[in-house]
């Protein structure tokens, strides 16, 4: 149990990859640090305790952790409600749910699930995980919520199998990065190539309502995120704008890739966070020329039906609703003209003659120390 609990604390991509859509603190299934990094230090105390202890012990030093924010023990990313409880005979089955696995749509894939949990057991118990947590913080939903972050981490747990002995390859796998990270789209403009991909959001739970018969609690499912990939992208000359504003760029590490994520608010809510923020779809992306000072090229997102129509039944197949999804993503509809500058630009170019080339493209975005790699479309600019 320790070993498991810290190699999914240290890969966030086996919480993230194999989970359903709804996750994160208030989820059924919430990580050990998503209620809080503060919580750490005494589970690293805990986890030392149940180094050669009773088995009893691994209930009472473990199940306080591995619970949600309300304490709900059944509602955890592992649960051991069944392990060795010394409530009832009903608590000592010697059962562990791994909760933060949603059943895959394919018999192949629950497969590949059940070989990738074994073989992490096998490997535990010859060679036992013993390291300290890590504290992510907020890089934990800033950059692990993306397609990209969680499959890089996913390799590195491939790599670390094949060097124990276990013929691992990602490729099994890869349904898992489409089925949970869907493609969008992908346009090239001036030889950089700009890829639109689904990327998962923490759904919150409100306070109660009251209902005809019950109190009841709904979840936020109006704001969505996206990934934004760039290759072959040279950030001296050009820049991503979704509506209008700076895409957050972060470097990958290969030549001229860059990635980042894009919150925004997908449709209007009867219950919601934010009751008075309008919704931003479609989102408009656009490359950037610097040096012209207007779009080169660009597509276009939209979340429901192009024409703002709803759907009266449900796709007869997948064939359906997979032309259903490519009909959202338009690759032409960029923002037209030279970029507006800034009123005060206007001003001096009145007072003083043509402005600079320099200051007409959009300004810069706040840098967000907490999500550096994520651009809010709720928060202003």
């Amino acid at each position: 149990m320790r070993s498991l609990i810290t190699y999914w604390q240290h890969h966030p991509s086996l919480s993230y990859l194999f989970s359903g859509l709804f996750i994160g603190p208030t989820s059924q299934a919430p990580r050990v640090d998503e209620r809080g990094s503060h919580l750490l230090d005494e589970l690293e105390a805990s986890l030392t305790e149940v180094e050669q202890a009773p088995p009893w012990v691994v209930d009472r030093a473990l199940r306080n952790f591995l619970s949600d924010l309300t304490g709900n023990t059944h509602r955890a990313e592992f649960c051991i409600d069944k392990l060795h409880s010394p409530d009832s005979a009903s608590g000592r089955q010697g059962l562990v749910e791994f909760r933060g696995f949603e059943m895959p749509p394919h018999a192949r894939m629950s497969l590949a699930q059940m070989l990738l949990l074994r073989a992490l057991t096998v490997h535990f118990w010859k060679s036992p995980y013993r390291h300290p947590l890590v504290r992510w913080g907020t890089l934990l939903h800033d950059r692990f919520l993306l397609p990209h972050y969680v499959w890089t981490d996913f390799q590195g747990v491939m790599n670390e199998l094949q060097e124990a002995g276990y013929p691992f390859s990602p490729a099994w796998y890869e349904s898992f990065l489409e089925f949970r990270f869907p493609h969008y789209g992908s346009v090239e403009y001036e030889g950089v190539v700009l890829e639109l991909r689904m990327a998962l959001e923490p759904w919150l739970v409100f306070g109660e309502e009251a209902g005809a018969a019950r109190q009841a609690r709904v979840v936020d499912s109006a704001v969505e995120r996206l990934q934004v990939k760039c290759s072959g992208l040279d950030p001296e000359r050009f820049l991503i704008l979704c509506n209008g504003r700076r895409v957050p760029l972060q470097g990958t590490g290969g030549d001229g890739e860059y990635v980042a994520g894009v919150r925004y608010k997908a449709w209007k809510a009867a219950f919601g966070l934010h009751p008075t923020i309008e919704v931003h779809a479609p989102l408009v992306f656009d490359l950037f020329d610097r040096r012209l000072g207007r779009s080169v090229g660009g597509c276009v997102y939209h979340v429901a039906h192009p024409g703002g129509r709803a759907y009266e039944t449900f796709p007869v197949n997948a064939y359906e609703a997979e032309s259903r999804r490519i009909s959202r993503f338009w690759a032409f509809g960029h923002s037209s003209g030279d970029y507006p500058p800034p009123d005060w630009v206007q001003r001096l170019a009145t007072q003083y003659g043509q402005a600079p080339a320099s200051v007409r493209e959009p300004r810069p975005e706040a840098v967000n120390s907490d999500f550096p790699c994520t651009l809010d479309l709720r928060r202003p600019l």
